[in-house]
């Protein structure tokens, strides 16, 4: 039995292509298969589809702006827009304007109502945003085509094409939707809690603190220092501005655990309504050059970067050296003078970020020290976490409370109070009374020798010189622990443990 022959290949070749582009043919048409094609090609007519696409790659925090953008942009005069949505097979990765311009390496595709995602614009709002659709635009500058294309199962980006123009056009439409992203930011004037992912960031809508001056305990000129360098200059911005001198500010509150350092904050931010406030803590502080960049596109701002010694520590200390240090620093040197910007680092360890702060002067004008409550302070702590209870005390009982809380921080005193609610409890389930025996036995089991790990949990008796970054024996290791960071966790818990 012999081969085909050339002539007989050639044949058969023939006939099997015939034969495949039968069976990928939609048994409607060639054009229902490729309708979004058609669609596009119809409207742009046969010189917008040989103009280049322009594309810009968003973050995918920015997604709800760009809605808002657009439905901004699609309601401005003279300008009429058609919205269809694209319906891709399962599992396929993404589409272009450039694919469906061209017509090539296209799967079937459909023309849909547009999938949509709902995202937070507010802390109590959403907003339904556009995952992958068309724009077909008619106005002033003829017609042409936006596709929002957003992160999906496969492709994590966010991305705004626009096509059937010039590209200088094109660069034009990109521009004016880019304008309105920043008038219109959802972002603006919200408390924002700042949160690392693979990808980047995420930012969530947090709650306003609900503080009052009444609320923070601390010395009168403590607490007036940290007023006057963040609450003042924001009331005084424009007479401050007009005179010539600058707005953005670094303030420094330092000092042992447990003391009311981000209580302070909480307070400070609380009282910025005005001000888009970002929070970040953990992780997060390693985005600080990308936060810093949305905190001046939204000033007036303020960047919170809570234990900041977790990533801004000197040289050949601890973790080692850090690039995010520089990060760090060069956020905060990289606005303009005017630009309204208010950072506020909280930190247990000071003598890890002094020499890394001093070495470069103007970062942080202001450092507040937030030490360890004193009589008078324990006994306004006292009563203000008391104030909801039914708290009898005789002021010799008071008295000796407070004498025997001498050297404890903020964080014990609400615990002491939270037993001796329980202690009154135990006593008496149905009638809650709280005084000197109930608070005795709390503070008594506190100061117990078998509590020195609750003491210490609760800030009582932590030598700052001896916390690792972050402070304390679970702070938040480097990505590399070396050896310094390991010896420096063993000796903070021989502290903690030995007293």
């Amino acid at each position: 039995m012999t081969g085909a022959s050339d002539s007989e290949a050639r044949e058969f070749a023939a006939t099997f292509r015939t034969f495949l582009e039968w069976i990928h043919r939609d048994e409607v048409g060639e054009e229902r298969r490729n309708e979004v094609v058609a669609l596009l090609a119809d409207f742009l007519g046969p010189e917008g589809v040989e103009w280049s696409a322009v594309v810009r790659s968003l973050s995918t925090f920015e997604h709800v702006n760009l809605q808002v953008a657009l439905d901004a942009w699609s309601r401005e005069p003279g300008r009429d827009v058609t919205v269809h949505g694209i319906t891709l097979p399962p599992h396929y990765g993404g589409i272009t304007l450039g694919q469906l311009f061209s017509g090539e390496g296209l799967p079937p595709l459909r023309l849909s109502a547009p999938p949509l995602v709902d995202l937070p614009d507010g802390p109590s709002s959403t907003l339904a945003c556009m995952l992958m659709a068309v724009l077909l635009v008619s106005d002033d500058r003829g017609r042409f085509v936006v596709m929002v294309n957003g992160p999906g199962e496969h492709d994590p980006n966010l991305e705004l094409e626009v096509g059937g123009l010039p590209v200088d056009e094109a660069q034009a439409v990109h521009a004016r939707l880019a304008e309105l992203r920043h008038e219109l930011n959802v972002y603006r004037g919200h408390v924002l809690d700042v949160r690392p992912t693979p990808m980047g960031i995420t930012l969530e809508f947090g709650e306003v603190p609900g503080l009052n001056r009444e609320d923070v305990v601390l010395p009168e000129s403590v607490l007036r220092r940290a007023e006057r360098h963040a609450l003042a200059v924001a009331a005084h911005r424009e007479k401050l501005r007009d005179a010539g001198q600058h707005l953005k500010r670094g303030l420094l509150l330092h000092g042992p655990p447990g003391t009311g350092k981000t209580h302070t904050m909480r307070y400070l931010v609380g009282q910025m309504p005005d001000y888009t406030r970002l929070l970040l803590t953990g992780r997060a502080l390693h985005a600080i050059g990308s936060v810093a960049e949305i905190a001046r596109d939204l000033q007036p701002a303020v960047v919170v970067l809570e234990d900041v010694d977790l990533v801004a520590e000197e040289r050949g200390f601890g973790p080692g050296a850090t690039p995010v240090l520089f990060d760090l620093l060069d956020a905060m040197d990289g606005a303009a003078p005017d630009a309204d910007l208010l950072f506020v680092l909280t930190t247990n360890r000071a003598d890890l970020l002094e020499p890394a702060l001093a070495a470069r002067p103007g970062r942080v004008d202001v450092a507040v020290e937030i030490d360890l409550p004193d009589s008078d302070a324990r006994r306004r702590l006292l009563a203000l976490y008391g104030r909801e209870l039914p708290l009898r005390l005789s002021d010799s009982e008071l008295a000796d409370i407070v004498d025997r809380t001498d050297g404890v921080t903020a964080s014990f005193i609400k615990e002491l109070l939270r037993r001796a609610v329980l202690e009154s409890l135990d006593e008496n389930p149905s009638q809650l009374a709280v005084g000197a025996p109930q608070l005795g036995r709390a503070l008594d089991d506190l100061l117990d020798s078998t509590q020195e790990v609750t003491r210490s949990l609760l800030g009582v008796g932590n030598d700052p010189a001896t916390l690792p970054a972050g402070g304390g024996a679970g702070g938040l290791p480097p990505p590399h622990p070396g050896r310094a960071w390991m010896m420096a966790q063993a000796r903070a818990r021989a502290f903690r443990i030995g007293g």
